[in-house]
């Protein structure tokens, strides 16, 4: 999921020329000046081309009941008939009326000029096609596509970016690349991305309350291919993960030709639905009739789902991987040893040391790593910040000692099959659960939205973070039913720090909770957030601690809103054959209560989407101590 910049659109490139002079006043197309050949009009008429989905696709209508659609498009310009927004029937014949219009004084303004798409549908669906229609050329849409490729098509996975809320499950976009016969970089590409329009002064939670309630509109973008990679690679040290369609050439020209129609138009935008990948999937349900990917998607369109959906479809036909440049630092930092480390930091702090005999008492191999380690190391360092002459000096030196070597080849960073996004467990988890507190037997169903968490399966998703966004748990006892507990947002990210990294390590989530109060359960409300620091002191494993702030909402503390100051700290590690987690945490509020917690959680991996996971806490609070331990078994779904 993405947002779209509106001061960023404004590059100096030929194509935003063309894209901001593209006309955005059209002509009245209720002024019927067109004369329509009658057998055309009956052939809609007896065909019900209305009725073909490969139509309703093009004007991304959505069928509510039986006979009642409604597009997803919020422009007016983009329709032909008045009630078009929600009769394809009217605005079939409507568009036909605008393609024969004789007015052609302003020829980018026709209709032949912007609906290029459809006037090719109807030439096809039409018997012998449109003729006599009104002659004329399109001098932008020509000059748009000297600068638009489309003989293949790949999709784009940037990888999940805790510290974005707009991307923290990722994104997803188009790749369009020309013939491989011209000898073309996929950097001279263009990339099609579709995001929200947002207001740039908007803060946080507004951005979230806009983007969950739709509103901004959505728009789509067309940028070279390039900006994508220096965006989501260099400045926001994401991995991207490209798959190559098999589109045909056919079906990629369908689907460009839409892509003129769609230049400055706005669409609905919800952050969970009607998405980045939800508008991607329409796009190739235009390039491939017949395909019914949106069809799958009903409260959420995750991403990586969408990849799944595609995948599904056989549309894939590889993979390539784009490692990012901190990926590739600790890819080649994972070859050397702590002492070979240390020194690939000093040289990164003085190139000069390529000529001292610790370096070059290592084998060629080794030093080659090495070099390449701090050259790349200086590389995110200078995109992190301000330009540095004594950065850039050293960049050069360390790039002189690897152009010396006639022998040096790069250590290309790989990729194991079981990190590959689209192989993880799926985005909505069920989970039933069996558990004993103080004498008292339960039994808990929980449903989760989306998305991850700590303990579960790793594979296909980043290690150290976890995003639950709303989870519900309902729990029985003997003669009760309760709502346990509800999160609204769940966000962990555990970054862990080294000589050369020093990132914090935060959690934020809020929801409502049972609290023991009084020897009985009480639903309280809380926000809780925090912030510290993580270190990774062997392979998978983890050693955290974060100082926490919390605001609860309590009926039986004496102040409705309460503030506690607390820790959170544990060790976490990962086994091949599932996750153990310790955690020791609590709060202290101003009101004198106390709540001190100890948690173990050990998740076993049975299947890509089946877990089983044991748990005991033990908790000290204000006149109340308890013991609880659980067992579940946990069922991810799309």
């Amino acid at each position: 999921m993405h947002v779209v910049n509106t001061q960023w659109l404004n590059a100096i490139t030929l194509f935003f020329i063309l894209h901001l002079l593209s006309p955005t006043a059209y002509s009245d197309t209720k002024q019927d000046n067109s004369t329509v050949p009658d057998h055309l009009i009956n052939s809609i008429n007896s065909k019900k081309l209305w009725q073909n989905s490969e139509w309703l696709n093009l004007l991304h209508y959505q069928k509510h009941a039986e006979g009642e659609y409604l597009s997803n498009v919020v422009e007016d310009k983009f329709f032909n008939a008045e009630d078009g927004k929600h009769n394809p029937q009217t605005e079939l014949i409507a568009t036909l009326k605008a393609l024969y219009n004789t007015d052609v004084s302003v020829p980018d303004e026709h209709a032949q000029c912007r609906f290029i798409s459809r006037l090719n549908w109807l030439n096809k669906q039409l018997d012998n096609g449109l003729t006599e229609l009104p002659t004329l050329n399109c001098p932008l849409y020509e000059e748009w596509r000297k600068l638009m490729p489309a003989h293949k098509a790949t999709l784009v996975f940037p990888a999940y970016h805790l510290n974005s809320p707009s991307s923290m499950y990722g994104h997803t976009l188009l790749r369009i690349d020309p013939p491989a016969k011209d000898n073309s970089s996929a950097w001279l590409s263009m990339a099609v991305n579709f995001g929200a329009n947002i207001n740039n002064d908007d803060n946080s939670i507004l951005y979230a309350f806009k983007g969950l309630s739709g509103g901004y509109p959505g728009i789509f973008i067309v940028t070279p291919y390039y900006n994508k990679i220096k965006e989501y690679n260099r400045y926001e040290n994401r991995d991207i993960w490209e798959y190559p369609l098999n589109l045909t050439p056919q079906e990629t020209e369908r689907m460009v030709l839409h892509l003129w129609e769609l230049k400055e138009i706005n669409f609905n935008y919800y952050f969970f639905d009607e998405n980045c990948s939800y508008r991607l999937l329409e796009l190739l349900q235009v390039a491939r009739p017949g395909l019914e990917l949106t069809d799958e998607f009903g409260l959420t369109a995750i991403p990586v789902d969408t990849v799944r959906s595609i995948e599904r479809a056989d549309l894939i036909t590889g993979i390539v991987y784009r490692p990012s440049q901190s990926t590739n630092v600790y890819y080649l930092l994972n070859q050397l040893s702590s002492k070979q480390q240390d020194f690939v930091y000093l040289l990164s702090q003085d190139a000069d040391l390529v000529n001292h005999e610790t370096f070059k008492q290592y084998e060629q191999h080794t030093q080659n790593i090495m070099l390449e380690a701090a050259f790349h190391y200086l590389r995110v360092r200078q995109n992190d910040e301000v330009r540095s002459d004594k950065i850039a000096k050293n960049s050069y030196k360390l790039l002189q000692a690897i152009n010396s070597d006639a022998n040096f080849t790069s250590k290309a960073t790989v990729f194991k099959e079981s990190q590959r996004p689209e192989k993880g467990h799926l985005s909505k988890r069920l989970t039933l659960t069996a558990g004993e507190g103080d004498d008292l037997n339960y039994a808990e169903i929980e449903f989760r939205m989306s998305f991850h968490s700590l303990e579960d399966p790793l594979d296909g998703f980043l290690e150290g973070a976890q995003i639950n966004l709303g989870s519900v748990s309902i729990r029985a006892y003997e003669d009760e039913v309760q709502i346990q507990q509800f999160d609204i947002i769940d966000i962990f990210s555990l970054t862990p720090r080294n000589q050369f990294f020093q990132p914090l390590s935060w959690r934020v989530y809020s929801g409502l909770e049972q609290q023991l109060i009084n020897g009985r359960d009480h639903l309280a409300g809380h926000v809780t957030a925090g912030a510290g620091v993580a270190y990774k002191p062997w392979i998978h494993g983890y050693a955290y601690g974060l100082l926490m702030t919390r605001l609860e909402l309590n009926s039986q503390f004496s102040r409705n809103i309460e503030p506690a100051l607390g820790i959170s700290s544990g060790l976490l590690h990962h086994f091949s054959f599932g996750t153990a987690h310790l955690e020791l945490s609590g709060e202290e509020f101003l009101n004198d209560e106390y709540r001190h917690r100890v948690k173990f959680t050990q998740n076993f991996n049975l299947q890509r989407n089946h877990a089983i996971r044991l748990s005991m806490l033990k908790q000290r609070q204000t006149n109340a101590e308890f013991t609880e331990a659980q067992l579940s078994y946990h069922y991810f779904f799309q």
